[in-house]
């Protein structure tokens, strides 16, 4: 499948929404994908890439962005604190804010550089004990926790459990979200980015769907 035809799905399903055209931010998830793809991806014309891992973002994006203007890079994966000032300083939004050890680290962090990337909290709406993001029932109390850091928190994030209709998870972060005054709303992949659409997704993660199948080195 092809970007077009990606961003063509995006725009009928943001139709169907009712939703504005170009509301919705496709991040192309560039993980463990060759540089020759990401850069067929670029030279179309697109320039919102997700990354899982900050030390791959920082082996491949410092040297796309000499060449390409404009790029705007969102870090998807889980970000460990030691990790927190290159990813701040690498990456335009962080979609993993997912406990109070991180928050403080990146409040620390935003004073001494001066700047903060936008945040999306990630929430574990499926409660599973291998997966990153604050329980649904402790989401509110983290949200306002971040707050009175002064930490720019834009949205929620969730990955739905693969076995589970994903519907029921993307209903549960809109409400959190609105509860909590929060607009963005980064969910959907390859799969299911239409269904995520039609329940307030403002930011959807699609990678193989765009770049064709990772092939993993480890």
């Amino acid at each position: 499948m092809s970007l077009d035809e990606i961003k063509s799905r995006i725009a009928i399903a943001e139709a169907q929404a009712g939703r504005a055209a170009g509301s919705v931010e496709l991040i192309a998830v560039s993980k463990v994908q060759p540089n020759a793809r990401v850069e067929g991806v670029l030279a179309q014309g697109h320039r919102v890439f997700g990354e899982n891992r900050v030390q791959e973002a920082a082996g491949k994006w410092p040297e796309f962005r000499e060449r390409y203007q404009g790029v705007d890079l969102h870090l998807l994966g889980p970000l460990q604190t030691n990790k927190a000032r290159q990813a701040m300083e690498l990456c335009d939004t962080i979609h993993s804010l997912d406990r109070p050890k991180l928050a403080t680290v990146l409040a620390r962090l935003a004073q001494e550089l001066g700047r903060c990337p936008d945040l999306f909290v990630q929430v574990n709406t499926g409660e599973e004990p291998q997966k990153a993001g604050v329980l649904p029932r402790e989401a509110d109390a983290f949200v306002s926790e971040c707050r009175g850091l002064d930490l720019p928190i834009k949205g929620l994030m969730c990955i739905p459990p693969a076995e589970e209709e994903a519907a029921l998870h993307f209903a549960l972060l809109a409400k959190i979200a609105e509860r909590n005054g929060l607009s963005g709303l980064s969910m959907g992949m390859s799969s299911d980015f239409e269904k995520a659409i039609s329940f307030g997704a403002t930011h959807v993660r699609v990678g193989s769907a765009i770049f064709g199948a990772r092939t993993y080195d480890e």
